[in-house]
This record gives structure tokens, sequence and C-alpha cells, in this order.
């Protein structure tokens, strides 16, 4: 009777999936791609396989960045032949490189998975759009060759530190050895490379960037309790609102242009009137504190405004502060009345 009792290791080893990208030089897109899929459940530690081999390829369970053919059903992700178009949705435009393609269709189980939430929490689609947005798509423009500017503007400076410029440097230089062990060994390097600014990119915005975001949406709620017009958020705590703050405008979770005012304490001890500004990287705001308030200190802007506890209102309106929260906040309802 045969022995059916493998192994633990050479079980291990049957179950190991395959992963297959190209040979050669290797380029961000696919080293990022393959991080992603080894972050998979089921392409977890998964071997790679770096070939152009048409017959090697096909006995990979997956293949990115190679075999010019785009087709989910047959996890076959390439994106260099003639007639592709895909791209992320959602808004986003940018024709996808391998990256773009492993993360459109895997990215939100990667979330969630690192994130310990359901893959079906809206945290999670709120944080697989954001990286896209802030890390992924500026990897599959640059790979596909796409200006971040107009073709008529020269680059004032040239920059050589993104993550893309970085992959690169890993592959041999021209007068260095090369066989397809150093580059394999390199690919390994420059894959975890490419994965570890993604998880700090995923922390930043899973652990810093949305908790502030589920903050601001608590203030708007509670702020009409005590500014009924909505006009005046008011903040427990400072935190970085701004972007959020537009994104729940564009989602319409807010009145677009509601929002006047937001008042919030500083580190040390004293509170903030803020001018909302006409947008997230705009200087000008949508209503600014009062021309007769304008570059008045302590006892000067007290007098000035009938509010006591006057600290400062900035030159150009966008800002002040009181020593007190009832003295920021009656700056605010005041400034709305002027």
């Amino acid at each position: 009777m045969a022995n059916t009792m493998e192994p633990q290791s050479k079980r291990a080893k049957l179950d190991q999936k395959k992963i297959g990208t190209h040979s050669g030089t290797f380029h961000c897109d696919e080293a990022l791609a393959v991080f992603l899929l080894r972050n998979t459940d089921k392409y977890k530690n998964s071997e790679v396989t770096r070939t152009r081999d048409p017959a090697v390829l096909a006995t990979c369970d997956i293949v990115v960045d190679v075999g010019a053919v785009y087709d989910e059903s047959r996890n076959l992700f390439d994106h260099h032949q003639r007639g592709f178009t895909e791209v992320f949705g959602h808004g986003f435009e940018t024709k996808l490189s391998s990256a773009g393609l492993i993360y459109k269709h895997f990215g939100k189980e990667i979330v969630a998975n690192k994130t310990q939430l359901s893959i079906d929490d809206n945290k999670v689609n709120t944080l697989w759009l954001k990286i896209y947005e802030q890390f992924i798509e500026a990897i599959d423009a640059i790979d596909n060759g796409i200006s971040q500017y107009p073709s008529d503007l020269k680059p004032r400076y040239k920059s050589n530190t993104h993550l893309g410029s970085r992959v690169a440097s890993l592959n041999p230089a021209w007068n260095q050895p090369i066989s397809s062990e150093i580059l394999d060994a390199q690919f390994e390097k420059a894959s975890l490379l490419t994965g570890e600014e993604f998880l700090s990119k995923l922390n930043f915005y899973a652990n810093a960037w949305l908790p502030a975001r589920d903050l601001l949406t608590s203030a708007i709620a509670t702020s009409k309790n005590t500014d009924p017009s909505g006009k005046i958020i008011v903040l427990d705590q400072f935190l970085p609102w701004k972007e959020h703050l537009f994104d729940l405008e564009g989602e319409q979770q807010v009145p677009p242009g509601q929002a006047i005012y937001i008042v919030y304490p500083d580190d040390s001890g004293s509170w903030r009137v803020q001018a909302v500004p006409l947008s997230s990287d705009s200087f000008e705001s949508r209503k600014a504190l009062p021309e007769a308030w304008r570059g008045l200190r302590d006892d000067t802007l007290s007098e000035a405004s009938g509010i006591e506890g006057g600290i400062f209102v900035h030159a150009s309106g966008f800002i002040g502060g009181n020593k007190t929260k009832e003295g920021a906040l009656k700056l605010a309802q005041t400034a709305l009345t002027m």
C-alpha cells in the first residue's frame, strides 16, 4: 500500500505557486507586482520564474509584465501589447502598468489583510483608492512613459531619487558582471524595496491619514451643535483636515463650499481659527478673516475685534489666534457677519 503521508516540506513545495515575469533588466512595476502578489492569500510565499520563454511561462500560475496578454480569467497580466488601454477607473485615467493591474485586481485583499479589516469595509475601499492615487499611479505613468507635465514644458531639474530610479539602479551597470543568477538576486532586492515603500504608505494612510478623516467627519457632525449653519467646524485637537474636507465635499458627504472656518487648539494651549481655502492647494480663502483685523496682535487685536484674548491675525487673513476656545469661536462667528 502506497504511503500517502508525504513529508511536510515536500507537500509545501508542491503547493507553492509560481509567479512568472520577464528575465533581463527589471523595472519598478513588475518588482512591485510580485511583492503585491506575495501578500495575497493565494500567492503567498510564491517563487518567481524570470523568463521570456512562452513554454516556461505557461507552467506558471500567474504571469505579470510579459506575454503580451491581459486576461484576468487566465491569470495573465501584461500591458505592453498593442491596443492595451486599461486604466484603474474611479476617475483615474492613467494607463496601467503591471503594478497597477495587479493592484486593481488584488489590492483590496492586500489592504484588508494588512489592516485586519473586512474586505467589504468602506475603509478598505477608501485606502485602496488613496494608495493608488498617492503611490501606484506614478509607477504606472513612469513605466508607460507618461509625462507628469505638458510636453512643451522643460523640467527645471532632474530627479533620480523616485522609486523607479532606485529600482533601476539595482540592475548591474554596463561594466559589472551580469548573469541570470545575478539579475534574479537583484530583482528580489528590488521587489523588497518596492514592497517596503508600499507597506510604509499603507501604514501611514491606515493609521494616521484615515483616523484624521474619521475625526473630521465626527467633528463636522457635532459642530452643528455650536454653529447650526455648518460654516464653522470645531476640532478638539489639531489634525490634518484640509485634504479630507475637500475629499468629503467631492464625495458629497458634506455640502461643497459650506465650511468657512476651522477652529482648533494649537500645541501651546491657545486656539486657532483658520479660513478654508478655495481648494486644497490654494492660498486664497473662501472668506478670509476681516481686513480690519489683519496684521494686528494681542491687545490691539482684542480692541479692534471686541473679543478678549486676541493673539494675532495673519496679514493675509487666512489664520488667527485667541487664548481660549471661546475666543477663537467668537472670532469665527463675528468674521462670518463682516
